[in-house]
């Protein structure tokens, strides 16, 4: 594998924001994130400077790596948000232990298949515990198969814990965890 896997850093933002778009115009967007492409598409270029300087080198927070090909051009990324003791997370429950939380995985379709979506939660992984996370968790759409098979695989299991997206749907998303090794 001729791949890079670092951290971004601040001034990348642009970069960022393309992979970003593309992962929204995945066949399973829908079910992978919480945004849409016609809505990120909109935001100004000050959103992906905040948005990458908060998960850049450095960045105490939060994490967002990528995977470069050989030409530069990015083809994956993970982010890793830090959650801390005695918070309340985006989807209101309360945070109990210091941990990191798995957002905005994705691998182009090209380079799926390849070990590269391991590779990039194994920084992940290593990143949280370098910061003293005690677990780290992700919240997967019960729908989203792809994605549920892979995260058992890496060594996700279920929490229990089940988020309802809407008052309107029956649609859920399951978190899973990994606790530090």
């Amino acid at each position: 594998m001729n791949y890079q896997i670092r951290s971004i850093r601040a001034d990348e933002w642009a970069a960022a924001k393309e992979l970003r778009l593309i992962a929204l115009r995945d066949p399973v967007a829908h079910l992978a994130f919480l945004d849409t492409y016609d809505v990120a598409a909109a935001r100004p270029d000050s959103f992906w400077q905040e948005r990458a300087a908060g998960a850049a080198v450095g960045a105490g927070g939060a994490q967002q790596i990528v995977a470069e090909g050989p030409d530069g051009e990015w083809v994956g990324t993970v982010t890793v948000l830090l959650e801390e003791s005695g918070t309340t997370d985006w989807a209101g429950f309360a945070v109990e232990q210091r941990q990191g939380h798995i957002v905005g995985v994705f691998v182009r379709p090209e380079c799926r298949g390849i070990g590269l979506t391991e590779v990039l939660f194994d920084a992940g992984l290593e990143w949280a515990w370098s910061r003293e996370a005690e677990r780290v968790r992700l919240i997967v759409h019960e729908d989203n198969g792809r994605a549920l098979r892979f995260y058992g695989k890496v060594g996700f299991v279920p929490s229990g814990v089940v988020v309802a997206l809407s008052k309107d749907t029956d649609e859920r998303e399951l978190e899973m965890v990994v606790e530090r090794p």
